[in-house]
């Protein structure tokens, strides 16, 4: 089998999928064959060598490099299945795409939509779930409806910026509601990239500035004082069969951040490798209440595939709260989610032949339906 790892993007993510693509594609299982596509920064998609993987394979550390070569751009054709990958006037005959793409055009739906288009199986949540959870407002709503808890938060617009008015009223009432410290985010961005916490007034009219740099709807939450809890999970929310050990959805973990750093930023994500515990160091109570509670966020958004579930945990009125969901998290030596199923007893190398098989079923249970009277 054939298995095209993507990675790169253009993305503030960009350099941690070249780590994260490099770990997946150094633990895919050697019966496969891999074809590696790297995505520059600036969105141009190019075949790469394969002495790529022999390097990367030879030093655990190494992240991928992407090279531009002329003649190795890649298309792809609509409709096409496992011949919709072309590069040099040359078909790649792909059989299993396994995009490792951090945020933007990556985690949002954008790619997943294309491979849909494409006609084929690739691993990860499905287009909507992909857009859905990149946006932490909607993600937010859609929880709350399923009588999930959430971070209390105030959501400001771009379009609020040009009604003063307006944007004041919004600040204040996030001042008055959810009251100093203030965190910061940009809706849609990942990796903490935009974020910032603020304590007065004036640090947060900076933080709205900076979080506006990076999206068009930002939030403002309630700081918690709190322990951040994180759980894996994997399996098909919405067609796994009773029967199926494949597709069912399990949870692994919890695991906890601890914190070394003011917030659990892009560099405590990624270059601090004391930054995690598993098992996280919480009662057996919590802990079956987190595993429970991430396996409902997971399904309330359809996930598929694989997600991380990210929670705080008030350490002042010990209130649970749903954060976010990361539909393609860090793969990278530090990062949580291997971590977590590797915990579990789920090697890397098993944990992507799990991914990829899990990506063909649904592939297999979607091209089933009726498309056309």
């Amino acid at each position: 089998m054939t298995i095209g790892v993507i990675y790169g993007g253009k993305s503030g993510e960009h350099e941690i999928s070249l780590m994260s693509g490099a770990a997946v594609a150094r633990h895919i299982d050697r019966k496969h064959t891999i074809v590696l596509i790297g995505i520059t920064k600036d969105g141009r998609w190019f075949l790469q060598d394969s002495a790529e993987l022999e390097r990367i394979r030879h030093d655990e550390k190494a992240g991928f490099r992407i090279s531009e070569k002329a003649g190795t751009e890649v298309s792809v054709l609509p409709g096409m299945g496992m011949n919709a990958f072309s590069a040099g006037g040359t078909t790649l005959r792909i059989d299993v795409a396994f995009p490792v793409l951090h945020g933007t055009n990556g985690e949002d739906g954008t790619i997943q939509g294309l491979l849909e288009l494409a006609d084929i199986p690739y691993v990860g949540c499905p287009t909507m779930t992909s857009a859905l959870t990149m946006d932490k407002e909607k993600t937010k709503a859609v929880w709350q409806n399923a009588g999930l808890p959430v971070v209390p938060y105030v959501t400001v617009r771009r379009t609020d910026l040009l009604d003063s008015r307006r944007y004041d009223e919004l600040v204040q009432e996030a001042c008055d509601k959810l009251h100093f410290p203030l965190f910061v985010k940009p809706c849609c961005a990942g990796s903490s990239d935009g974020a910032s916490k603020a304590r007065t007034p004036k640090e947060l009219s900076a933080a709205l500035v900076e979080a506006f740099r990076w999206d068009d709807k930002v939030l403002i939450e309630k700081a918690v004082n709190a322990k951040e809890i994180e759980c894996a999970v994997t399996g098909n929310a919405l067609t796994a069969p009773a029967d199926s050990d494949l597709e069912q959805v399990k949870v692994h973990g919890p695991g906890e951040i601890v914190l070394t750093h003011e917030f659990y930023d892009y560099n405590a994500k990624y270059t601090d490798s004391d930054g995690v515990r598993i098992p996280a160091d919480i009662p057996a109570d919590l802990t079956e209440k987190v595993r429970t509670l991430a396996v409902e966020a997971y399904k309330a958004v359809d996930a598929a595939g694989f997600s991380r579930v990210d929670f705080f945990y008030d350490k002042d009125t010990g209130t649970l709260y749903l954060n976010e969901i990361n539909t393609i998290p860090g793969f990278t030596a530090i990062s949580m989610f291997p971590k977590m199923c590797d915990f579990d007893g789920i090697h890397f190398t098993e944990l992507t032949e799990l991914l990829i098989q899990e990506g063909i079923q649904r592939y297999r249970t979607h091209a089933a339906l009726q498309t056309s009277r």
